[in-house]
């Protein structure tokens, strides 16, 4: 398993696949609503790519809030065939390493309700009553880093 920080457009590309694959066609995310103005490779947002036996399964986002130097994490997803293999924590790991070098003190995401214990085992507390976000139930994760 490699975690990567995405440098190229090609890689952004193979993100935007899984994220269409997991949010738009397995979740029902609209499509014009998943991909926004922080999917660039511009320095606001730092995006990573996990190749599980060399292929793309899983990736995630982190953009730092500089007045509070927090992180907040999101697009965070696994394709279905690669869940289970500790892909997701990698993903974690990687956007949790590239939010400390970018200066952030702490870090939250909004976790669907389904992944809540997944974000507790990472050291994550749940901050937040359950919320929606495109008809999916949310709650808000907080952690110092």
């Amino acid at each position: 398993m490699q975690a990567i920080e995405i440098t190229n457009k090609e890689q952004l590309e193979l993100a935007f696949d899984i994220r269409k694959e997991v949010f738009v066609k397995e979740q029902g995310v609209a499509e014009e609503v998943e991909i926004d103005e922080y999917d660039q490779l511009d320095g606001r947002t730092s995006h990573v790519l996990v190749y599980y036996e060399n292929k793309p399964a899983g990736t995630g986002r982190v953009r730092i809030d500089e007045e509070t130097k927090t992180a907040k994490l999101q697009r965070i997803c696994v394709r279905a065939a690669y869940r289970k293999y500790g892909i997701g924590k990698a993903i974690m790991d990687r956007l949790e390493q590239l939010a400390k070098r970018d200066g952030a003190t702490n870090a939250k995401l909004h976790g669907q309700t389904d992944a809540e214990g997944f974000y507790v085992r990472l050291g994550y507390r749940t901050a937040s009553d359950v919320f929606m976000e495109e008809g999916i139930p949310h709650v808000l994760m907080v952690k110092e880093l």
